[in-house]
């Protein structure tokens, strides 16, 4: 289960980072250009769309890659991206693979059977 948690997390990390570099591409061009009638307008909370466009896919990977080792903070991650992803960009057809990968992967690495190493956490 660690494993599909690492790979689903890493994968849909890479997909929420295309969906990233669009909204936050989208978001700058429309500041540098301005709204074309009809077409194309501004997002009504840029800050948002450009910080979870950022921070999303990085909590996606980091928990992923954290998840054989550390399954609870991996899954939690995870689970921290799918609901910023879905908070900011809604379910979409562009949305639903990194929001789908990145919430199983966590909910896998949630359900991990074998208990993390006794250790520190600091």
């Amino acid at each position: 289960m660690r494993n599909a948690a690492l790979v689903l997390g890493i994968i849909g990390g890479l997909f929420a980072m295309l969906v990233g570099f669009f909204s936050y591409g989208y978001t700058e061009f429309i500041n540098e250009y301005g709204e074309i009638e009809g077409l194309a307008t501004q997002v009504e909370r840029v800050g948002l769309i450009r910080f979870v466009s950022f921070f999303a896919p990085l909590l996606a990977i980091a928990g992923g890659a954290m998840a054989r080792i550390r399954a609870l903070w991996g899954g939690v991650l995870m689970l921290l991206s799918a609901a910023a992803m879905f908070y900011a960009f809604d379910f979409g057809v562009f949305t639903m693979f990194p929001i789908g990968c990145t919430a199983l992967g966590g909910l896998l690495a949630l359900a991990a059977g074998k208990p993390d190493e006794p250790k520190a956490h600091f």
